[in-house]
């Protein structure tokens, strides 16, 4: 099921964690290699994926933090 433009999660695919449409990869190592160091063209080339599908994997993160609340706690 896509979630996301390029973003879908499936039971059978990684436990259902959400990876890139027609692929295996998940966010979570795309994002983690952009935050690692990679640039996008690595990431694309090492992952075989496109520049729509890497920038489609930040733009899920960031539609995700948008969403976060921050309650502090204490102090």
């Amino acid at each position: 099921m896509e979630i996301a433009s390029h973003i879908s999660v499936d039971s059978a695919i990684h436990h259902g964690t959400p990876v890139i449409t027609g692929t295996r990869v998940p966010v979570s190592i795309v994002l983690g290699s952009l935050a690692g160091g990679m640039d996008k063209e690595a990431v694309m080339q090492e992952y075989e994926l496109t520049q729509t599908q890497v920038e489609a994997a930040l733009a899920y993160a960031t539609e995700l933090v948008k969403q976060t609340t921050v309650i502090p706690l204490g102090a």
